[in-house]
């Protein structure tokens, strides 16, 4: 129970080591499963919901933006908004075409036409500038923050942990967690 409040509380994993006297890898494995539990009970929870407005959004960390062969190391997502909550689908990677972009040696005119082509066929469907995707994406900017990298294959499950966080109050986020990690541990 502690570990799952702390979690909730955005402890990192050495602050919840540290608070609780449990040993480091034995906090890690128990978020990384809280991640895996919460992604699957995301995307359960969304089937046949109705989708009110969507958009596309492509998230690359500020230390890699000013150069721009960073593109392709850009994780790129869908934010659908229902029920006044969001879901997100994380779309395939950019850098399956990286080689083929760069080994033809025009990477400048590809990046030009790259940029040009995601300003004029960006996936939305939006009623306003300002609504809960938006809200979702600069709380997602600032919780990302406090990961200091995060590998590609483990990135899906902490977009699903921010998910869940934006979507669920604490008390909420508790009540979901025991509910799903309970099940293992009778």
């Amino acid at each position: 129970m502690s570990i799952i409040e702390s979690f909730c509380e955005n402890l990192s994993i050495n602050q919840t080591s540290k608070k609780l006297s449990i040993n480091y890898v034995s906090v890690k494995n128990r978020y990384e499963l809280f991640r895996r539990l919460i992604a699957n009970h995301l995307e359960e929870s969304y089937r046949d919901k109705t989708v009110i407005e969507y958009d596309e959004y492509i998230y690359l960390p500020k230390s890699k933006k000013k150069i721009k062969e960073n593109i392709f190391d850009a994780q790129n997502f869908l934010t659908f908004h229902y029920e006044d909550k969001v879901y997100n689908l994380l779309m395939t990677k950019l850098n399956i075409h990286k080689n083929q972009f760069l080994d033809d040696g025009v990477g400048d005119a590809y990046f030009k036409e790259f940029s040009k082509f995601m300003m004029y066929n960006k996936i939305s469907k939006t009623q306003k500038r300002e609504n809960i995707i938006t809200k979702f994406w600069l709380f997602f900017e600032d919780s990302i923050l406090k990961y200091k990298g995060i590998k590609d294959e483990n990135f899906f499950y902490y977009l699903k942990e921010i998910e869940f966080k934006f979507n669920y109050e604490f008390e909420e986020q508790i009540e979901i967690l025991i509910d799903l990690y309970l099940p293992l541990n009778t």
